[in-house]
């Protein structure tokens, strides 16, 4: 029950990072990898709700694959915890670097 919890804190947070960016008034695109530098967007606004759309959904996802650990202490369904925040972790990337970047790109000329 405890991890569980833990579960729901994280995705609770992902899922608030999400509405940060889907709500930010800024001109400054959200950026979404970790030390990097941002590359010029087209339309800031829109990149920043695909961006709080896609922590949303992953926030939401992540909670759910820890529903699992609700089930006993020593169960081997922790696996599917484990794989499944694997997967939808490397679908996030996916769906970011094909969909919302090739589409928020500021194409150069």
């Amino acid at each position: 029950m405890l991890v569980f919890l833990l579960y729901s804190l994280v995705g609770a947070a992902l899922i608030l990072l999400g509405i940060c960016a889907f709500h930010s008034k800024k001109e400054v695109a959200f950026g979404f990898w970790a030390n990097t530098k941002m590359f010029p967007v087209n339309n800031v606004k829109a990149y920043n709700r695909a961006v709080g759309k896609l922590w949303c959904a992953y926030g939401i996802l992540f909670i759910l694959s820890g529903t699992p650990l609700l089930d006993s202490q020593n169960t081997p369904l922790i696996l599917i915890s484990i794989l499944g925040v694997m997967a939808e972790t490397i679908a996030v990337m996916v769906i970011y670097v094909t969909v919302i970047e090739k589409k928020y790109r500021k194409k150069e000329q």
